[in-house]
């Protein structure tokens, strides 16, 4: 089996970020880097980019000629390792039927008795330190009784960070933006018009909002009414914050990790499997520890697989959500044997009617519906779906590597095992992070 006063939206996400192939012209050519002039000038192969160090290029086909048939002929050169169509981002699944075993009445209920609090230093709420998931997965326990707080970094590969977030701007290390091809650190704000980035920085009291403006067709927030007016629901994209979101999971479990923001989705939810392959062999040559993969791919990428691969033989551990169609299936990487795949529960530690699940897909579970994150603009939000179970778990492998340096995925796989049992499908079960750091703990 595998404060301050803090200005605050509210957003109730269920979006899981899906990869599929389509037809665009564009390949990935694994080749030795001194043979690709000789293989691109033979099928007239355009070089995009390149990384030469991992042997991949990402290359444009010739005009007029099928995607099935320059792959027939370039796959059968015996200079080429393998060659492969580019995954194209879909745009994320809104789940516009999204059936939830807890509704968004979770969140409304706590927005009257919230209250600031300090976390490892940082002032923020209440129901983001203290939230049912928090307690479902024994966090606080092992947090005080091994003064487990995390170590290593983790690698988030999404739609970049907000690092001027007072939550997690301590803890944002230098990363990459893929979709610009841009070192540094890719701030989600840099996606929206000034005009509405600077309503969302915008410092207003917020305890005790209970304004509702819909933004898009994927998320609600709870904003003031003078927010709510102003913001166009035009100029958020669907996957606005998702990085953001699981970034702030990742620093509630282990807020001494650092985090490295790899941007290769944009914030519609577009990424193609270059970019995430790019991620890859980036965190891995860049000190990562664990990588966190909220999304999934329905079709099998071989150069995908190397790049995880890699990942491993180099100790990163790899983190995959399962998805959030409701189905037991097969969907990439979390399928992966060398990935932790995770599914999501509701507080009552039934699985989420929307999570994909199943013994070849799901290693555990971790709560996912109702989950209070950190959102762009000194915000926080609500979130639903697999994307913000990983992060549980992510987390809680940061936890790990501070006791064991270097921890490997069997390491990190046998620590997670020792979780409270559900069903077959949901492999070891719901996410313990006490049970878990006890056997790696001194």
């Amino acid at each position: 089996m595998r404060n301050q006063t803090t200005s605050g939206i509210l957003v109730t996400l269920g979006i899981l970020f899906a990869i599929q192939a389509i037809a665009q012209d564009r390949f990935i050519l694994h080749a030795n880097p001194a043979k690709v002039p000789s293989i691109t000038a033979t099928y007239g192969l355009t070089v995009l980019d390149a990384v030469s160090s991992h042997d991949i290029a990402l290359v444009l086909g010739p005009t007029g000629v099928s995607d099935q048939d320059v792959t027939g002929e370039v796959d059968s050169d015996t200079d080429v390792d393998y060659f492969e169509v580019v995954g194209q981002g879909v745009a994320p699944e809104t789940l516009a039927n999204l059936q939830l075993n807890q509704s968004t009445t979770a969140i409304l209920d706590n927005l009257a008795g919230r209250t600031l609090t300090t976390y490892f230093g940082v002032t923020t709420v209440s129901n983001y330190v203290n939230q049912p998931a928090a307690q479902i997965i024994n966090l606080a326990t092992a947090q005080s009784t091994y003064n487990a707080t995390g170590g290593g970094v983790v690698a988030i590969i999404d739609t970049g960070i907000d690092p001027n977030h007072p939550v997690l701007q301590a803890s944002v290390v230098p990363g990459y933006d893929f979709t610009r091809n841009q070192a540094g650190i890719p701030n989600e704000m840099n996606d929206l018009d000034p005009n509405t980035a600077g309503l969302l920085q915008s410092k207003t009291p917020e305890l005790g909002k209970t304004s509702v403006a819909s933004l898009n067709q994927s998320t609600t927030a709870i904003l003031d009414s003078k927010q709510a007016s102003a913001i166009n629901p035009a100029n958020l994209p669907a996957a606005f914050g998702h990085g953001t979101m699981v970034a702030g999971i990742v620093h509630l479990v282990a807020p001494t990790a650092k985090i490295m923001p790899l941007k290769a989705f944009k914030a519609d939810g577009s990424a193609s499997t270059y970019d995430i392959i790019r991620a890859i062999y980036f965190a891995t040559d860049n000190g990562a520890s664990v990588i966190n993969m909220s999304f999934s791919l329905v079709d099998l990428s071989s150069e995908l697989v190397r790049a995880v691969d890699y990942a491993t033989e180099h100790g990163v551990v790899s983190v995959s959500s399962t998805g959030n169609n409701g189905k037991e299936t097969i969907v990439y990487p979390a399928s992966m044997v060398t990935v932790l795949g995770v599914a999501s529960t509701d507080n009552n530690d039934q699985r989420s009617t929307f999570s994909n699940y199943g013994s070849s897909l799901a290693h555990l579970a971790a709560p996912g519906e109702a989950i209070v994150t950190t959102y762009p603009g000194n915000n926080y939000a609500g979130a639903w779906g697999t994307s913000f179970s990983a992060p549980f778990v992510t987390g809680t492998v940061a936890l790990l590597e501070q006791f064991t340096p270097g921890l490997t995925i069997h390491d990190a796989a046998d620590a997670i095992s020792h979780a409270k049992a559900l069903s077959l499908s949901l492999g070891y079960g719901r996410l313990d992070v006490q049970q878990s750091v006890e056997q790696v703990a001194p």
